[in-house]
């Protein structure tokens, strides 16, 4: 009896749903992420060979080649109480708008009076004042005036507070980093060491740019 031949098909895949996939994947996460606020200035720091990464829940002091100082710390709760009790100490009054998107930004180099409208201003304008500032006010003289240390002591009151009130999220104690130019004047960095001793702050990592270890070359 002949064969019977089987006719012969190409098979197919059904790509839809997994195009409906990554489609839908694509919103979601454009629907939930939220945009970095850029940096108000850029830091050439020194090189190291450590390869250790900044550690989370961190309070970053930076400072650039003029030696101005510039404040973050990660927790946007913490920011914001920090900031009411900046507020309170330097009379300066904050709306319920501002006090959010101020715990929603980035590193900050303005006074607590033009923090207002720093806040309120778009991309462009915080970008002239970042250019025009002097950096966050460090008064050697009179301590009371010295906005830098009061920020360093309600991050770090805050920060403490925090973590004890929320003992289910297992915080990590705040590190506090020190990012500076490679130009600075150490006189500017020495101002905020000298703060960092009046709180009795021994422990804090520097910010450096990772080169190759040389002893790792000569053993290749």
């Amino acid at each position: 009896m002949p064969k019977i031949k089987v006719p012969r098909s190409s098979p197919s895949l059904d790509m839809t749903p997994m195009v409906d996939l990554a489609f839908l994947l694509v919103t979601f996460f454009m629907l939930t992420a939220t945009m970095r606020t850029p940096e108000p200035v850029t830091v050439d720091t020194p090189s190291s060979i450590d390869a250790k990464e900044v550690p989370k829940n961190t309070m970053l002091i930076t400072i650039d080649t003029l030696g101005r100082v510039f404040y973050n710390i990660e927790n946007p709760t913490v920011r914001r109480i920090a900031l009411e009790n900046m507020a309170k100490r330097f009379e300066v009054k904050f709306t319920e708008e501002q006090l959010v998107k101020f715990s929603n930004m980035q590193s900050f180099g303005v006074s607590v009076k033009e923090l207002p409208a720093y806040i309120d201003g778009d991309a462009s304008k915080r970008k002239v004042m970042d250019a025009a500032t002097k950096g966050i006010p460090i008064d050697t003289a009179d301590q009371d005036k010295s906005e830098l240390r009061f920020w360093i002591y309600n991050g770090r009151l805050e920060a403490k507070r925090f973590s004890d009130e929320n003992p289910k999220l297992q915080l990590k104690p705040l590190r506090i980093a020190i990012k500076a130019d490679n130009k600075s004047a150490y006189k500017k960095i020495d101002f905020v060491l000298d703060e960092f001793k009046r709180q009795e702050i021994f422990n804090f990592n520097l910010i450096t740019n990772l080169e190759a270890n040389p002893n790792e070359k000569k053993s290749k």
